[in-house]
């Protein structure tokens, strides 16, 4: 039996943002495609997901940004808030579909039908604010992920591991005086979007919940491994999640145009690892991994395929 679950629906394409952009409509479909015709497709059970409710996105956007979302997508408004958030008038449907991948995730591993769960979706999240889009994201699918994991499941402590090359400031930003969301983020610094640096700590109750790792340009897996063993590790100790979920941006490659770090397609495997190892101490091994950047159109796929190889192995 399956013991992961990727989530995906051929509707992700119908988000068009044009020829040009680096978020182009087919990035989903690569992956699919990739997956469906490699040696471990028969390893993995493929589920399509639902719209989510909006209620459960009301407890990370204001009702009024929501409105505004839907409303601009519907006129035929082509640029969400900020100029490099591009829609057409499906993007508001699909952007909820992204978030209900991330919660159909949550609802098979929490229910115990998969230990683990990629959320082959798109737009991405990491960057949405409470009342802005920001940086191709409309929905904050990952933050959204976790406030319906603690309401519907009783989770008391998750923790959200981002390592896409840009800092997830929307998700940051959503738990940051909340000490049950423990939020580490490695991402290339200075760079877009101008946030998580390494002061950024969090504040009130969340003060220390937030770790972030910046990366300089040209980093590798030597200085990510670093990170992870001798950063999130005693971090996840301290911690002691229920359940990891992963922003998983796979931008952080090489061979990626958006950014300056130097990951190979393994690395990306050995990042998964040390997550599942985390999982399994301390909550069972149940993760929730959720696609966020990854512009490389043959990387991208290659990537992915590398952490999907590591979640697919773990024990039952």
């Amino acid at each position: 039996m399956a013991q992961t679950a990727v989530i995906y629906h051929p509707d992700f394409e119908l988000h068009d943002t044009g020829n040009s952009h680096p978020e182009t409509r087919s990035r989903a479909r690569i992956i699919y495609d990739f997956i469906k015709n490699s040696d471990i497709n028969h390893e993995l059970a493929w589920l399509k997901p639902e719209p989510v409710d909006l209620r459960w996105i009301k407890k990370i956007h204001g009702v009024d940004y929501i409105n505004h979302v839907e409303n601009a997508c519907l006129s035929g408004e082509n640029i969400i808030d900020q100029g490099d958030t591009k829609a057409c008038p499906a993007s508001f449907e699909i952007a909820r579909l992204a978030a209900g991948a991330a919660i159909k995730g949550v609802d098979h591993v929490m229910n115990n039908e998969f230990k683990n769960a990629f959320c082959c979706c798109r737009p991405p999240g990491h960057h949405a604010l409470h009342r802005s889009a920001m940086g191709f994201c409309f929905f904050n699918n990952i933050a959204i992920a976790a406030r319906y994991a603690q309401e519907k499941y009783a989770i008391n402590k998750i923790l959200i591991i981002d390592w896409d090359v840009h800092h997830g400031n929307g998700t940051q930003d959503s738990f940051y005086e909340d000490s049950s969301v423990f939020f580490f983020s490695t991402h290339q610094y200075p760079f877009y979007p101008g946030t998580g640096a390494a002061e950024e700590k969090g504040a009130g109750a969340g003060m220390g919940y937030t770790l972030n790792i910046p990366m300089r340009a040209g980093a590798n897996i030597e200085s990510y491994r670093h990170a992870f063993n001798l950063s999130l590790a005693p971090a996840a100790e301290k911690f002691r999640p229920d359940l990891i979920l992963i922003s998983a941006g796979f931008d952080a490659h090489r061979d990626d145009p958006l950014a300056a770090i130097s990951l190979e397609d393994e690395d990306f495997g050995e990042l998964t690892t040390l997550v599942v190892d985390i999982a399994e101490r301390f909550c069972h091994g149940r993760i929730v991994s959720v696609l966020e950047g990854g512009y490389n159109l043959s990387a991208l796929p290659r990537s992915v395929y590398q952490h999907l190889n590591i979640l697919k192995s773990v024990t039952p």
